[in-house]
């Protein structure tokens, strides 16, 4: 038996730009940080009488004996890429609940192909881990989605992730000190607005409208050497709150399904009461709103927000790995 552990990520700035009909004209670029709340998948070999081939546990339970008859597509897609054709047992659980802008599939997919290449003893470099899970989300299935939720997810810690034309993607840790970190980390708050979406659909329309939207989405793809910089002093922090807010007000433009009237309310109420800037993590339409807000008021924006379920985060900067490993159940 085998278990991966792979955590989600936030995305701070540039999201939109990994889009391919955006860097297929310009180079896109985006910061984010895989952060401590993760999907576990657990895969196994089925042993004795197996009267299914595949069984497949997460929202649903799956016995199927092809795997073209398996309904989770990453699950199919992954089996079909390692041509696993022994009885298979995965299942899958999460800190977090899909359709929250946390990067939820890409995580998972990440995490399933690190745990099936580790079943079949062909462990993989990290970067082929995203790359993998990036091409049968954006590739074979024709997701609606950029590229940079699986990097994060395979790579863990705070990145700079650039995107290019020849589909090549650089990855650049951003080399603060630890307590340039864990200042950050203790002034971002994070909120859940108790509101799910489908990001396909939010994508799909942002996809549409990206050569209309091409100046909007550079000048949020330029905030990002900006935010960067903002974190190697301390004096400059809160810089870091104001870059959040310009990345939301110019998100907002790029479709109208991003934000609503509630999650509006609970933008300016946090700013009211403290916060700098802030930000809809993910495609928007839901999911958990991100606030930047100095220590001494943290307490004041979760009070004010009371109704909202506050989820405390620090950096992973780990990313994918296998969290256990029993090779005698293996073979």
């Amino acid at each position: 038996m085998i278990i991966s552990k792979t955590p989600f990520r936030i995305s701070f700035v540039g999201g939109g730009t990994d889009l391919r009909k955006y860097y297929k004209n310009d180079y896109g670029q985006v910061l984010s940080s895989a952060i401590d709340k993760y999907v576990y998948v657990v895969v196994k070999r089925q042993i004795g009488i197996v009267e299914y081939k595949y069984r497949v546990n997460w929202s649903k339970v799956e016995f199927k004996n092809k795997i073209q008859d398996i309904e989770h597509p990453i699950v199919k897609e992954v089996l079909k890429k390692f041509k696993i054709d022994f009885p298979i047992e995965i299942t899958t659980f999460a800190d977090i609940p899909a359709g929250t802008g946390l990067g939820s599939s890409s995580s998972f997919a990440v995490g399933l192909i690190n745990a099936v290449s580790a079943l079949k003893g062909e462990r993989m470099t990290k970067h082929e881990l995203a790359e993998m899970g990036a091409k049968i989300e954006v590739d074979i299935l024709k997701r609606n989605m950029g590229k940079q939720d699986h990097y994060p997810a395979a790579f863990g810690g705070m990145n700079k992730i650039s995107f290019y034309k020849d589909e090549s993607v650089k990855i650049e840790p951003v080399l603060v000190s630890k307590a340039s970190y864990d200042r950050l980390f203790d002034n971002l708050i994070m909120l859940f607005t108790k509101q799910k979406r489908d990001a396909s659909t939010i994508l799909k329309s942002q996809d549409q409208k990206t050569k209309d939207n091409i100046e909007i989405l550079t000048e949020m793809r330029d905030l990002v050497p900006d935010l960067e910089a903002s974190m190697r002093k301390k004096k400059s922090m809160e810089l870091f709150g104001k870059i959040l807010d310009r990345n939301w007000e110019l998100k907002k433009l790029l479709t109208g399904s991003i934000s609503n009237k509630a999650i509006n309310r609970y933008y300016d109420i946090g700013k009211k009461n403290g916060a700098i800037g802030g930000k809809l993590l993910g495609a928007g339409g839901g999911g958990f709103l991100l606030f930047y807000a100095p220590k001494k008021k943290r307490a004041q924006v979760v009070n004010s927000l009371h109704e909202l379920f506050h989820l405390p985060i620090k950096i992973d900067n780990e990313g994918s790995r296998i969290s256990y490993y029993d090779n005698s159940l293996n073979n």
